[in-house]
């Protein structure tokens, strides 16, 4: 199961006019199929060569890079938005260094996170199966206290996704939590989730699951230290002025 935004999310986001957008952590490829709808010149990376791998044979004219957000492939000041889904599973100081430094003026940091709508009580026992806080993620306070970015504008969406029996099961399986689980314990909760799902559920036609988007955004700031020398680039040093005899404080006693 691909876990896509509502496109008024993704828009907030980004923006609408066409940009140059640098995503991290595409996995699956579902936000980068967005991105790529609404016509921004998108480029995915991932930490896992294998996703790169299928993100390439999806997206044949997206460019992909495996790469981590505290080391990015990319040249200084190239991109207009970095855009980041788990962002607190980084090392969120190095990420934010390397987000400001490929970043063009004007540009800035995107990052979005997904929580399950737990006022809905099937949606709550579901939540609790995978061991998950019913907690409103907070705006990142790394990003809020960062000198490298501006004022951090927030907002939520709320979105409904369909899912049957196998779609709830796959959506439990793209939680960390239970993808690292040994075998029996994971077959053992998908066996409770399924039986969640017969419970609540309406067989074949599947269920209405509540989900919110939760985004936040940040600009860039432009200091004259922000963006470090390319390597093999020479600094211009000022020019040093030579101190003159009637360069003195002068005082006037009068």
């Amino acid at each position: 199961m691909s876990e896509t935004y509502p496109v008024a999310a993704v828009a907030w986001l980004v923006g609408t006019d066409q940009r140059s957008v640098l995503e991290i952590g595409a996995g699956d490829g579902a936000l980068t199929a967005q991105l790529v709808a609404l016509g921004h010149d998108v480029h995915a990376t991932d930490s896992s060569a294998a996703a790169v791998e299928r993100l390439a044979e999806l997206h044949p004219g997206v460019r992909t890079s495996a790469a981590t957000a505290e080391r990015l492939p990319n040249v200084d000041a190239s991109v207009d938005v970095v855009v980041a889904r788990n962002f607190h599973t980084y090392d969120e100081e190095a990420a934010l260094a390397e987000f400001s430094r490929v970043l063009r003026p004007g540009g800035h940091v995107a990052v979005i996170v997904e929580t399950l709508d737990t006022k809905i009580p099937w949606v709550r026992k579901f939540a609790r199966l995978l061991g998950e806080e019913t907690v409103v993620p907070e705006t990142p306070d790394s990003i809020v206290k960062s000198t490298r970015f501006g004022f951090v504008d927030a907002d939520s969406f709320r979105h409904w996704t369909t899912v049957d029996r196998d779609g709830l099961c796959a959506l439990a399986l793209l939680d960390p939590r239970v993808a690292t689980m040994d075998p029996a314990a994971q077959e053992r909760l998908l066996d409770d989730v399924r039986a969640l799902y017969d419970d609540y559920g309406r067989g074949p036609d599947g269920m209405q699951l509540p989900q919110i988007a939760h985004c936040f955004r940040a600009g860039v700031i432009e200091h004259p230290w922000s963006v470090p020398p390319r390597d093999g680039a020479e600094a211009e040093a000022a020019p040093v002025r030579e101190p003159d005899d009637d360069d003195g404080l002068l005082i006037d006693f009068r």
